[in-house]
């Protein structure tokens, strides 16, 4: 007898494993959304955007003067010129210009773009930019701490916590991996990976999910999603949310952490939108609702 109540104890220690309390998980979504607001108002977070400069093949004199190829308000009339040839992305920066290249004081540096751990950073007053690739295409993206969408930040706001957002979907894995088209705001169109689906019931009904790895070495899968409330009462392009690979053949999905994508807040992003396979024809009412915004 004492053998099979430590059996069926056991048993149901592992089934509970992956559960937690109502408490327990509105404590942690709490954390989260205060962390993720910490990270949004930091002053190099999406709230300091203010450009998204794409660059032409050559040279692309770069300042605040009318004439220049990129003008950035906050930079000194002639900061100097990024030169884009032979693949490499290179910087030159005018004489006598207070600026720094990653922290140093130079004149001339090949700038390292975002697809590297580390970015080159160009630094200004309280502004600076790095590069971004794009498919192939090169931009400087530009951020400054004093920027109106950081210090006018009105705040997030979200849907009430949640716990039957907190969903176990089943995990049925593509072997082999799958194709998405991904869109984008701008139209194009990314090919990413799809390592399987997740598969859970709402409603009454069987909802699917195609989640994307957005990096070769993803430590979680990546959902992109649009449901009845997008253009509503959330982003209309659709919002984020990530979850840990599949344990046990499950996938938690907590909706409870959908998040707007960086172009809800800002125009100087090119965001991917959610594909048609990942719009839900139901409510989610979890997670970030629309961005308040000030004038």
């Amino acid at each position: 007898m004492m053998k099979s109540t430590v059996l069926l104890v056991s048993i149901l220690a592992a089934q509970s494993a992956g559960a937690v309390s109502a408490d327990e998980h509105a404590r942690q979504i709490e954390e989260w959304r205060n962390q993720r607001s910490e990270r949004l108002r930091a002053p190099g977070g999406w709230l300091s955007l203010v450009g998204l400069d794409w660059l032409k093949p050559g040279r692309n004199t770069v300042g605040s003067a009318a004439g220049n190829d990129i003008v950035i308000a906050a930079a000194p009339a002639h900061l100097g010129a990024v030169i884009w040839s032979d693949g490499k992305v290179v910087i030159e920066l005018a004489d006598g210009v207070d600026a720094r290249i990653d922290g140093e004081r130079k004149t001339r540096a090949e700038l390292l773009d975002d697809s590297n751990a580390k970015p080159t950073l160009v630094a200004f007053g309280t502004t600076h930019f790095y590069p971004l690739d794009r498919s192939g295409r090169k931009a400087l993206r530009v951020k400054d701490s004093e920027a109106p969408t950081r210090t006018g930040f009105l705040g997030i706001d979200n849907y009430p916590v949640d716990a039957s957002w907190r969903i176990e979907a089943r995990w049925i894995p593509f072997d082999p991996p799958q194709t998405l088209d991904i869109p984008n705001i701008t139209g194009q169109i990314e090919k990413m990976t799809v390592p399987g689906k997740a598969v859970f019931e709402r409603e009454g009904r069987t909802w699917e999910l195609l989640p994307v790895l957005d990096s070769p070495d993803a430590k979680q899968l990546f959902f992109i999603f649009a449901d009845k409330t997008s253009a509503k009462t959330t982003y209309g392009a659709g919002r984020f949310l990530y979850s840990d690979f599949a344990s046990n053949g499950m996938v938690v999905i907590d909706f409870n952490k959908a998040y707007n994508p960086p172009c809800a807040l800002s125009p100087h992003v090119v965001c991917p939108t959610a594909p048609p396979e990942n719009r839900l024809g139901l409510r989610v009412t979890a997670g970030e609702k629309k961005y308040a915004v000030a004038h």
